[in-house]
Formats: structure tokens, C-alpha cells, sequence
């Protein structure tokens, strides 16, 4: 009986009008009739009184209600002000983590564009550059190594030239040295060999003014005046002197030369070397380059991905307190009507004109 009535509280009360500190006035009694829980109440005072029995359990019971609202209402009071402490702890932790992966992602797309890809370009370029460097070095070399080889080549020519000079020379005084009486095939031997100078060298300002007095007095004098011969010979001399001289000038150009271009050579193989190693340590760098722009892209997006998922979390937090908010104040409304209700009835029972009613009812 008595869960019967906790049920009943829920439903019939709010229709009593009554005043609780006065006396039930006669009107009051009026609306009591109209009321289905103040008829349940009425008849189950009845039946209470006319067994013989008191209002006090059913007065307790009322009671014991309202302290059980009261208690159920503070304990969803609790829960609810637990739920908002964690709500808040819950969305001040998402969006501090959301801060910090937007600030992650911010800096590593600045870092992407500002440093990683900027970097990148610088390299290629300095590989590009390193290239255009290393075929100029190359070119360069080779070109080295073709005039070395023309040097040379005129070298050997000039050599050749000046052997070949000295020679005829060698012959000439020979032939000079041999005039006693003097024979038409030696002069003509003799003006053969200074023709033969006289074509190899006949451009070369050093050695004209003296094979032109050669030729001169060659064709001048028939040799049969031994001073005219030995002018030839001192002059024969000193052009052989001056070949021989040319001779060594060559040789020590031609060392020179040598020494020059094997330093030439080596200046070009080391800054060789030198671009390669730089070719080496740029690849280097660029493959690290590449390494670091892929893993800080991938870093980026899985931020982004966070960012996403946490903002999610955020939502889905934000919805549920919500709708648990609305869940509360929606339980929290129901225990207030609930508790109201079962206060007025306490009210009611405990009116004693409410006794004397019910008593005159029965006739007791």
C-alpha cells in the first residue's frame, strides 16, 4: 500500500487548492472532492480511522517520500556538478591539445615553406652551377692540353729547323776551311746552304741581317781573296753562335712551358676534384633535404589529422554535456514538481481539521 501511494503522489496533488497553515475551510473541502488524490487520501484516512487505525503512517510515508526526493535530487545535483567539472577539465585539455597542434602545424608548414623548400631550390641550383663549373673545367683542360700539344709540336719544328740551320752552317765552314784553291762547285755548295738557311729563316728578324750579308758576299766574292773568305767565316761563326743560342732558348722556353702547363694541369685537376667533392656533399645534402621535407610533410599531416579528430572530440563533448544539461534540468524540474506535491500532501494530512473531516465523514 504504501508504494501505491508513492505512485499516486506523482499524478493527483496539484490539483488541491488549499491554504496549508489555516484551518480547511468548507470550500477548501469542496475542491477536495474534486480532486482524485484528495479522494484516495479522504478514503484511505477512512478506512485508516475506522479500523481504528491513525493517519501517522500514512503521514510518515509521505514524509519518508519527500526525504527520498530530496535525497535522490541532491545526489543528481552532485552527479551533474562532478559531470561539469570533467567537462570542463575535458574541454580545457582538447583545446589546449587543438592549440598545439595548430601551432605545430603552423610551424611546420612555415618551416616547409620558408626554410625546407627554399633550402631545396638553393641546392639544385648550386648543383646546376656545379656543372656548368665542372664542363668549363673540362673545356678548359682540354683546351690546355691541345695548345700544349701545338706548343710542343711548334717545339720540335723549331728544333728541327735550327738542327737542320746549324747544320748547313757546320757544312758551309767545312767547305770554307777547305778553300785553298778555290773550286766553282764549293761556292756554289756554299750559296746552296745559305739559300737553304736563307728560306727557313728568312722571316725571323734575328737571324736576316746576317744571312743577308751571307748571301751578299757569297754572290760578291768569288773566294779567291782569303780575307773576303775568313769575313765569311767569322760571320758563318757568329750565326751558329746565334742558332745555337736560339737553340738553347727554345729548349729552356719549351722546359718552361712544360713546367707551366703540368701546373696548369694540376690547378685544373684539383679545382676538378674539388667540384666533384662539392657535387658529393651537395647531393648529400639535398638527399637530407629530401628526407626531412617528407618526413616534416607527413609530420604536418598527421598534426592536421589530430586537429581534426580532436576537434571531433571536442563536438561530440560539447553535445553530450548538452543534451546531459538538458537531461538534468529536465529531472531536476520533475523532482521539484514531485517534491512540491508531496509537501502539499504532507500539508493536507497534517492539518487537523483534515482528521476531524474525515472523522465526521465516517461518523466516528
Amino acid at each position: 500500500m504504501k508504494y501505491s501511494l508513492i505512485a499516486c503522489l506523482f499524478f493527483c496533488v496539484l490539483n488541491v487548492e488549499i491554504t496549508l497553515n489555516n484551518a480547511i475551510t468548507t470550500q477548501a473541502l469542496e475542491k477536495l472532492k474534486e480532486s482524485s488524490w484528495a479522494s484516495f487520501i479522504v478514503e484511505f484516512a477512512e478506512v485508516q480511522l475506522s479500523t481504528g487505525g491513525a493517519l501517522s503512517e500514512l503521514v510518515e510515508t509521505i514524509n519518508q517520500l519527500i526525504s527520498q526526493l530530496e535525497e535522490e535530487q541532491q545526489d543528481i545535483h552532485n552527479k551533474y556538478s562532478r559531470r561539469t567539472d570533467e567537462h570542463n577539465r575535458d574541454v580545457t585539455r582538447i583545446e589546449q591539445e587543438i592549440q598545439d597542434a595548430a601551432k605545430d602545424i603552423f610551424t611546420g608548414q612555415d618551416f616547409i615553406d620558408n626554410v625546407l623548400i627554399p633550402q631545396k631550390e638553393r641546392f639544385q641550383q648550386s648543383l646546376i652551377q656545379l656543372k656548368i663549373n665542372i664542363e668549363e673545367n673540362r673545356r678548359v683542360l682540354n683546351g690546355e692540353i691541345v695548345n700544349r700539344k701545338k706548343q710542343h709540336e711548334q717545339f720540335l719544328s723549331n728544333i728541327a729547323e735550327i738542327n737542320e740551320a746549324i747544320g748547313a752552317v757546320d757544312e758551309s765552314l767545312g767547305l770554307l776551311s777547305q778553300i785553298s784553291n778555290p773550286q766553282l762547285v764549293q761556292y756554289k755548295r756554299v750559296q746552296t746552304n745559305l739559300g737553304r738557311i736563307q728560306s727557313s729563316f728568312q722571316n725571323r728578324q734575328s737571324f736576316a741581317p746576317m744571312i743577308k750579308a751571307l748571301l751578299e758576299l757569297a754572290t760578291e766574292q768569288n773566294f779567291t781573296d782569303q780575307g773576303s773568305v775568313q769575313q765569311l767565316v767569322k760571320i758563318f761563326n757568329e750565326l751558329r753562335i746565334q742558332f745555337v743560342d736560339s737553340l738553347n732558348q727554345e729548349t729552356l722556353n719549351e722546359s718552361q712551358a712544360e713546367t707551366k702547363y703540368t701546373e696548369r694541369i694540376a690547378q685544373l685537376e684539383k679545382e676538378f676534384a674539388e667540384f666533384q667533392r662539392s657535387v658529393l656533399i651537395k647531393n648529400s645534402e639535398l638527399v637530407a633535404n629530401e628526407q626531412k621535407l617528407g618526413e616534416t610533410i607527413v609530420y604536418v599531416g598527421q598534426r592536421k589529422d589530430d586537429k581534426e579528430t580532436l576537434e571531433a572530440q571536442l563536438q561530440a563533448e560539447n553535445d553530450n554535456y548538452a543534451a546531459e544539461t538538458d537531461l538534468y534540468i529536465r529531472t531536476i524540474s520533475e523532482y521539484n514538481k514531485e517534491i512540491e506535491i508531496s509537501k502539499q500532501a504532507y500539508g493536507l494530512l497534517t492539518q487537523p481539521s483534515f482528521e476531524s473531516y474525515v472523522r465526521s465523514k465516517v461518523g466516528i
